[in-house]
């Protein structure tokens, strides 16, 4: 029984299963008789899940950002042009498909930033599920897409949900950042002063007007990186929070941020400009910008098309790109933080647009995979 734990845990796709489930228990919950309950465990653990939480994911979202920089896919120029340009196009088309359809309405284009997202995991287990059948390299370019793709929703985040800005607390939020940055500097390995200082700068960060999620992403470039991964304490925390933040910290803020009454399930919310933009953003806009921005970067002989990678290949990666689930809810969240009346048409329309990007992703795929090996 331990062995098939540990056989499941390790794989890629087991995350996103576990999402799924959380998935589906949060709306069968908000659909049961005990639905009074699942609405207190949100009004009261909301805030520490979506602000304290959310911050240690994005703590080892920095940390794995930090490694791809160092040493891994992002550490060579050549590498990140194309992701880094399907990640732009990426983003804007799913934005300029929202915008287009909501800007009539000054309160629905608060969201625009919903349907921007690619939520790594489920993307990089969607693609998972075909096994030894995916190229190293269509991987790694999903992998570098995705790490820029949340490198552009922490940009967001900084840019478009930081209000009424305190310069006491900034001040401080930067004397921390300074002592973040001696720590490094003296190759300091122990984790406790970093951690301490994170949660200074995370209370900071919060009472400054900054989303304090970002406190995460900072604190992660100051964890000491060494060649020695044994040495390292920026491998032995990513290490650590791993499995926290995949089986407990994703799970519990999709318990908390995806469950909706399936009594609003109307003609309504089906025809909602949120609703609709959200889900042309998912599915339509980000295969035509990831797949929009390559084509256009080979076209111009800016890039190469990488080895062993097929064009459909490329557009089955396109399509599960739009699988936006958990950084989409978030940012979703964020958008309507002070008009919660939005938020069930925000779940609905990220829920829909990713499973559409899934299904419709795999069906891709698994066509190219079966092309490519029948002309081998």
């Amino acid at each position: 029984m331990k062995k098939l734990l540990k056989q499941f845990l390790e794989r890629e796709s087991s995350s996103s299963i576990v999402l799924f489930a959380m998935t589906v228990i949060a709306i069968g919950w908000m659909n049961s008789p005990l639905r009074y309950f699942y609405e207190q465990f949100v009004s009261q653990f909301l805030f520490v899940i979506n602000d304290g939480l959310m911050a240690i994911f994005f703590l080892l979202v920095g940390l794995e950002l930090k490694r791809g920089f160092y040493e891994g896919e992002l550490s060579s120029p050549a590498q990140i042009i194309l992701p880094i340009v399907a990640a732009i196009g990426g983003m804007l088309v799913p934005a300029l498909i929202y915008i287009l359809l909501n800007y009539a309405d000054p309160v629905n284009l608060k969201g625009w930033a919903t349907p921007v997202a690619t939520d790594i995991a489920f993307a990089l287990g969607t693609l998972s599920l075909f096994g030894k059948r995916v190229p190293s390299a269509l991987k790694l370019f999903l992998l570098a897409l995705a790490i820029f793709d949340d490198i552009g929703a922490i940009i967001i985040i900084i840019l478009f949900y930081s209000t009424g800005l305190s310069l006491l607390y900034l001040l401080l939020s930067i004397l921390f950042i300074l002592l973040l940055f001696i720590l490094n500097w003296l190759a300091i390995r122990s984790w406790v002063p970093y951690i301490a200082l994170g949660v200074l700068l995370w209370t900071s960060t919060l009472f400054s007007g900054i989303h304090p999620t970002i406190a995460g992403v900072v604190l992660a470039f100051f964890i000491p990186h060494h060649v020695d991964s044994a040495k390292s304490t920026m491998h032995s925390m990513e290490k650590f929070l791993q499995p926290w933040v995949a089986y407990f910290i994703m799970p519990i803020f999709a318990l908390a941020n995806t469950g909706f009454s399936l009594r609003n399930l109307s003609w309504d919310i089906f025809s909602s400009r949120i609703v609709l933009g959200i889900i042309f953003g998912l599915f339509v806009g980000k295969q035509i910008g990831v797949l929009g921005s390559i084509w256009l970067m080979i076209r111009l002989r800016l890039a190469k098309l990488p080895e062993q990678i097929t064009w459909l290949q490329l557009y089955g990666v396109a399509i599960i790109c739009g699988i936006g689930f958990t950084m989409s809810l978030f940012l979703g969240t964020l958008s309507f933080q002070s008009n919660t009346f939005y938020l069930p048409q925000i779940r609905f329309g990220v829920l829909s647009g990713s499973i559409l990007s899934g299904i419709m992703g795999v069906i891709i795929l698994r066509f190219a995979f079966y092309s490519a090996k029948h002309e081998e």
